[in-house]
């Protein structure tokens, strides 16, 4: 039987790293990706049944290589790969406009490009899109405007998507606030050790894969996270 396979972008650290380390060694290949080569490997080396290609998603061409690893298998692609923009964060009236699109260009237009070439695996398969999202899409914080309004692009994205798509499931799925170095980034020098581990949140988004629910937007925090650790992950319902 061939195996299935998945695509995680921005694998080379935080949520993207805990995921693939969650999903290596189950019924699929993950091609895991991120920007930093050393990074990449660091967080890959040793699990199984991972590929990593080094690479930016905002790169026509590595986006056709992601795609090319995956091949006909393609069941599962997750963008968790983003892009902050200036810390410390600034307000809207100072923001740079060249930060803006990178941040735009990163967290909305990849995907969607990437999304674009995935889909006819993904079609085939009855796969899963997963979009990571965050609360600074649908509250309004000082300074995160230009995140949070690419995210909020992102989530709409994928609510229109889940229409256009029914025979998949697309999910934004809504971490909460993360012990990462992005988060970090956010709110320099201040201490956020009480913020959760990565590794805490993927048993929700596990269930979401699991479970399959209608196609829109989820919270970590409304999954509960009480099913068997073996769970088979993504079977198409």
């Amino acid at each position: 039987m061939t195996q299935r396979t998945a695509i995680v972008t921005g694998a080379g650290r935080g949520f993207g790293r805990a995921l693939t380390a969650a999903l290596a060694g189950s019924d699929r290949i993950v091609v895991a990706c991120g920007r930093d080569p050393a990074r990449l490997r660091a967080a890959t080396d040793g699990l199984p049944g991972v590929l990593a290609l080094a690479g930016d998603i905002t790169d026509p061409g590595f986006r056709a290589e992601l795609v090319a690893a995956a091949g006909d298998q393609l069941d599962l692609l997750v963008h968790n790969a983003g892009e902050l923009g200036p810390s410390p964060l600034p307000a809207l009236r100072h923001y740079p406009l060249d930060a803006l699109r990178a941040v735009l260009e990163t967290t909305v237009l990849a995907p969607l490009a990437l999304t674009q070439l995935a889909l006819p695996a993904l079609r085939a398969n009855r796969g899963a899109v997963v979009a990571l999202s965050s609360d600074a899409a649908v509250e309004a914080y000082p300074g995160w405007g230009g995140y949070g309004s690419a995210k909020a692009a992102l989530d709409q994205l994928v609510a229109v998507l889940g229409v256009e798509e029914p025979d998949l499931a697309v999910h934004a799925f809504d971490p909460g606030d993360m012990r990462t170095e992005m988060h970090q980034r956010a709110f320099p020098g201040e201490d956020i050790s009480d913020r959760p581990e990565p590794e805490t949140v993927v048993p929700a988004l596990l269930r979401l894969l699991a479970e399959r629910p209608a196609s829109g937007r989820y919270r970590a925090a409304d999954l509960t996270v009480d099913f068997a650790a073996d769970l088979t992950v993504g079977e198409p319902a």
